[in-house]
């Protein structure tokens, strides 16, 4: 091995080991910042919109059911 492919080699090191690094900092190479942690507040719904969403599913699945049946 010549002295530039060993030179060469070492900067690729040091560039992958550099982006592990920022990554495990939080942040990438390409500046982004990673995501940070939540406060820890959960979002919660109302009992409406949870009933809303129930009833919606509800009849997703039995449109899927009927049509489902509709196939045999």
């Amino acid at each position: 091995m010549n002295i530039e492919s060993i030179i060469q080699e070492l900067e690729s090191t040091k560039d992958r080991l550099n982006d592990a690094i920022a990554a495990l900092q939080g942040s990438d190479s390409s500046g982004r910042k990673a995501r940070k942690a939540t406060n820890g507040k959960k979002r919660r719904l109302s009992a409406a919109a949870r009933k809303r969403i129930s009833q919606g599913m509800k009849r997703r699945w039995a449109a899927r059911k009927k049509a489902g049946k509709n196939r045999l």
